[in-house]
């Protein structure tokens, strides 16, 4: 819910100011929602208005949720960027040393250390049991919003088990949803067969269809309270499950409420549509891709490829393929991704990789035509 109220704010900044600066922190907890951060732009949206109609948009709409997006208090303390952050930003390094180029002229918004990652288990090019846990919570939420489930409530968690055989995924092991409910529902003769009737057979890909796998619900007996009243929640408390579930490195940042020129979010997104490209060009079956850099200087101070041995052509060879094909100063990326623009609030549940929509979303999803330069730079 934080991630998506701050995601809703920067969306609406940017839908009036492409180049407006946010770094928007959320928190909510019973009753009460917090906006805070620092916003510079021309733009001048009704942060309450978007806090409450994407509490709304969520679900929580009456007393008995803990929350209601119409009725519930609203805080909101924003401040204008760090003027010493923002000449770093504006006027990069490499400019005040007066380079030309205008690619040098957007700074990194802060320091710090991204990563992305990609494989061959789905057509995606996702990890296995991360992919399968989105689309799980993707299905359970379209059930409780289209009433073939009546009795869900907002807040679910999933979580999925596969067993690997030398790095491949051969075996479906457990499924563990947790889904918040109305009172008097029994979990063993109404929710659990509704789940396994409506969301876990329709998404179980087929290569695992004939596995006996176990399959937990509510394992604590309950969940009738939940969202912000049972959990105070914070933008970016959910780092792991962004990208790849863990089965990747991570370095730290969160994505949500950051405009483009913050690296945490927009390097991250182009060292996944790296990784992505590189497996998908067939050059690797699994691919790490990392990238840091120093505030207030565009270009980065570290690229690294890491294919793990699945390589056709070594790591330090692709990576100079990769530094020629892909350039990572800010203002070249959010260029390559288009990422101007309000698109944001879609990436902050269910993940913001291995996904595409119809809208112009999920650029860094996109391989072509990296793909083919990767393969002619490396001669397969």
């Amino acid at each position: 819910m934080a991630d998506q109220i701050s995601d809703s704010i920067l969306d609406a900044v940017l839908a009036e100011d492409p180049h407006g600066r946010v770094a928007c922190e959320t928190m909510v907890t019973t009753g009460l929602c917090v906006v805070a951060g620092e916003i510079s732009t021309t733009a001048r949206p009704d942060f309450s208005r978007i806090a409450r109609d994407a509490i709304c948009s969520i679900g929580y709409t009456h007393g008995d949720y803990g929350i209601d997006g119409k009725t519930c208090g609203v805080i909101v303390s924003i401040d204008e960027q760090s003027p010493d952050i923002a000449m770093g930003v504006d006027k990069a390094t490499e400019q005040r040393a007066d380079s030309t180029d205008p690619y040098d002229e957007v700074g990194a918004g802060d320091q710090g250390m991204m990563f992305g990652y990609a494989c061959d288990d789905t057509a995606d090019l996702m990890p296995m049991p991360i992919w399968l846990s989105h689309k799980l919570s993707a299905k359970l939420a379209e059930v409780r919003r289209s009433g073939a489930i009546s009795f869900l409530r907002p807040d679910a968690k999933t979580q999925v088990s596969i067993e690997y055989e030398n790095g491949k995924p051969v075996r479906l092991d457990t499924v563990l949803i947790s889904t918040q409910h109305n009172p008097d529902v029994s979990i063993e003769k109404d929710i659990r067969p509704a789940l396994i009737e409506h969301v876990i057979m329709p998404c179980l890909p087929e290569q695992f269809a004939d596995d006996k796998f176990e399959i937990f619900v509510n394992p604590t007996g309950a969940f009738v309270l939940g969202g912000p009243h049972a959990d105070c929640g914070l933008t970016g408390r959910k780092i792991i499950v962004d990208p790849s579930g863990g089965m990747a490195r991570h370095g730290g940042g969160a994505f949500s409420g950051k405009d483009p020129t913050k690296v945490d979010r927009s390097a991250a997104y182009a060292v996944r549509q790296i990784a992505k490209t590189v497996v998908a060009a067939g050059l690797a079956k699994r691919c790490e891709a990392q990238v840091a850099y120093a505030i207030g200087v565009a270009r980065p101070v570290s690229i690294l490829v890491d294919t793990f041995g699945t390589g056709v052509i070594a790591d330090d060879e692709l990576e100079v393929y990769v530094r020629d094909i892909f350039d990572m100063r800010p203002a070249a990326l959010i260029e390559r991704l288009d990422l101007r623009r309000p698109i944001f609030k879609r990436t902050a549940a269910y993940g913001h990789f291995g996904r595409t929509d119809n809208d112009g979303g999920f650029t860094w999803e996109i391989t072509e035509p990296y793909a083919s330069k990767l393969r002619a730079a490396a001669g397969v």
